[in-house]
């Protein structure tokens, strides 16, 4: 709704928009209890928000000017009530343009990287400020900051709401990209939410992306690998919890539940992708997940081949959060003797100290080392950092078997996950 609102009021008037948005919420919260959810909960919104926006429009036309950008915009005073024209807004294939621009918008180049991918989240994914903090490992103060900065670049610069030139779009696409699957990982392994998984963000992401493939100007290799990536880890989604609530890790997940419609999906978008001159970072990681959902089991898992993939990623897109999640594998492979020497290795550790899983991983390979009351130290430096109570019970679990004396399949607890930041591509 934000994204058709700012065709109205100019990408300058974001915080309208947003308002507008936001009283229609409110609206909906208070009538829905009395009035019971509309069978059309969406187009309900909308309506609401068109009233609300032409009421704004109705009141600048008879006191200021009100700037509004290019020709699809409502006229002001009485004509802007006129149904036709105002049920044009929300025509599907318009607002799907307008949710296209408006990504693009945010990534315009006087716009900061790190607000760009701000803003995305903001306003078209409905991020909470404590959820892109979580996202940046930031505080809300900052990204409060980051985002009022950028709402005054808009207003200052007055930034036309309109798809930028073909090469710019491609300029641009990264930070868009990157948004996405921030979003998706936000969702495939919630931060700020009491579900482990969020099916709706994770939808989201799809649907965002989905719009890109379908967009002639931004049908790009890593587009398409990106989706493939996303359709890859979503097959997984209905065996990560049991009934009751509890992570189940992948080497004993019930593979007969994965989303095989989905995997063929991802091998679909691989296909797609597969033109250029050079593999993203998408790419490398779509190949990753691939291993893992196309394996027969995880005993049968080409870790050779997936340890393979991290060191190309490593070239491509080097990163500690890479680097973590390629010793994972390489415990599979060689050892955890030396999976925790690569881990030793990371240059850059102390971006990690922060991370619960992490710490978890140290405590596993600390585990299989039979060394206890490490393990033990590791896994509840994990339980402190982590906020999610799911992943607390499973870091109890493993701290319940190292003061049992009991011992369950080690390699059944690989703690592997999507973090923020880096996109992980060894899914559980």
């Amino acid at each position: 709704m934000v994204s058709v609102l700012t065709r109205t009021f100019g990408i300058e008037n974001l915080e309208l928009a947003e308002d507008v948005v936001q009283e229609s919420l409110l609206h909906a919260y208070e009538v829905w209890p009395l009035q019971g959810i509309p069978e059309n909960p969406s187009a309900w919104l909308y309506r609401v928000a068109k009233n609300k926006a032409v009421d704004v429009l109705r009141r600048k036309s008879h006191s200021a000017p009100f700037p509004i950008d290019g020709d699809e915009s409502l006229p002001f005073g009485d004509a802007a009530t006129d149904s036709g024209l105002t049920e044009d807004w929300w025509r599907e294939e318009l607002v799907k343009d307008d949710m296209l621009r408006m990504m693009f918008v945010c990534c315009h180049p006087a716009v900061p990287e790190e607000n760009q991918i701000a803003l995305i989240l903001k306003t078209l994914c409905g991020f909470s400020t404590a959820e892109i903090a979580r996202a940046f490992l930031a505080s809300e103060d900052t990204i409060s900051k980051r985002l009022y900065r950028t709402k005054e670049i808009f207003r200052r610069s007055r930034i036309e709401f309109t798809l930028p030139s073909l090469d710019a779009i491609h300029e641009r696409t990264s930070a868009v990209l990157n948004s996405i699957y921030l979003l998706f990982n936000e969702g495939y392994n919630s931060t700020d939410s009491d579900d482990l998984i969020r099916k709706d963000l994770m939808n989201e992401a799809l649907l965002l992306c989905k719009m890109l493939t379908e967009s002639a100007p931004t049908q790009l290799p890593e587009t398409y690998a990106l989706m493939a990536l996303m359709c890859f880890q979503s097959s997984r989604t209905d065996s990560r919890l049991s009934p009751e609530g509890e992570i189940i890790l992948l080497p004993d997940q019930d593979r007969s539940k994965w989303n095989f419609d989905l995997i063929a999906l991802g091998n679909q978008f691989m296909e797609k992708a597969a033109f250029g001159d050079s593999a993203s970072k998408y790419h490398l990681e779509a190949a990753i997940a691939f291993e893992h959902s196309t394996a027969p089991s995880f005993e049968q898992t080409n870790w050779k081949r997936i340890v393979e993939l991290y060191d190309w990623l490593l070239s491509v897109a080097p990163s500690p959060i890479a680097e973590l999640n390629r010793a994972v594998a390489l415990m599979e492979l060689e050892g955890p003797g030396a999976a925790l020497t690569a881990l030793q290795r990371i240059t850059d550790r102390t971006k990690l100290e922060g991370f619960y899983l992490y710490h978890s991983l140290l405590g596993e390979m600390n585990a299989r080392l039979a060394r206890a009351d490490e393990a033990r130290n590791q896994f509840r430096l994990a339980q402190d950092l982590t906020k999610s109570e799911t992943e607390k019970a499973l870091l109890n679990e493993k701290i319940h078997q190292l003061d049992g004396g009991k011992t369950k399949d080690a390699s059944a607890k690989s703690p592997v996950t999507p973090v923020p930041k880096q996109a992980n591509s060894a899914p559980r």
